[in-house]
């Protein structure tokens, strides 16, 4: 799963969604967030700027998956939480590697984690690369492929 963070004044420009930044579901295969939640509201609109929150696309998007499925190399947990961050002028960056991260990405996904977990426990095939790793998450999880 992917959840975009952004600040509001309510969360002092911080992105933690215990101090009001939305949380914002993205979808793997094409990028886009999806549902936004703020303060454990549905939104479409960022609170302080009435911009669109859902519906728009994360800029390197691949760039991101790639990174965030190579960390599986550095860490060889199956399960865990990657933050990236967007430079303006140095693209995409990993911040931390969480081994226990937080459970709100199901709620601006609007999908339970357990499917996925299911899926990839049951898939026979490899996932030895990166580049396995990606396409398997594109194919499988894109916002329409969850039931």
């Amino acid at each position: 799963m992917a959840m975009v963070r952004l600040p509001t004044r309510m969360s002092d420009g911080k992105a933690n969604l215990h101090r009001g930044c939305i949380g914002a579901g993205i979808d793997i295969a094409t990028g886009y967030t999806l549902t936004a939640v703020w303060k454990n509201t549905i939104v479409t609109e960022h609170p302080d700027t009435g911009n669109p929150v859902s519906g728009v696309e994360i800029p390197q998007w691949s760039r991101l998956l790639k990174i965030a499925s190579g960390a599986y190399e550095m860490t060889n947990l199956g399960y865990q939480g990657i933050d990236l961050v967007l430079d303006k002028e140095r693209g995409p960056l990993l911040l931390e590697l969480n081994a226990r991260p937080g459970l709100n990405i199901q709620i601006a996904n609007r999908e339970g984690l357990q499917a996925r977990l299911d899926k990839i426990e049951a898939y026979t095939g490899p996932l030895d690369t990166i580049a396995e790793r990606v396409a398997f998450a594109r194919g499988n999880f894109a916002s329409r492929a969850i039931s």
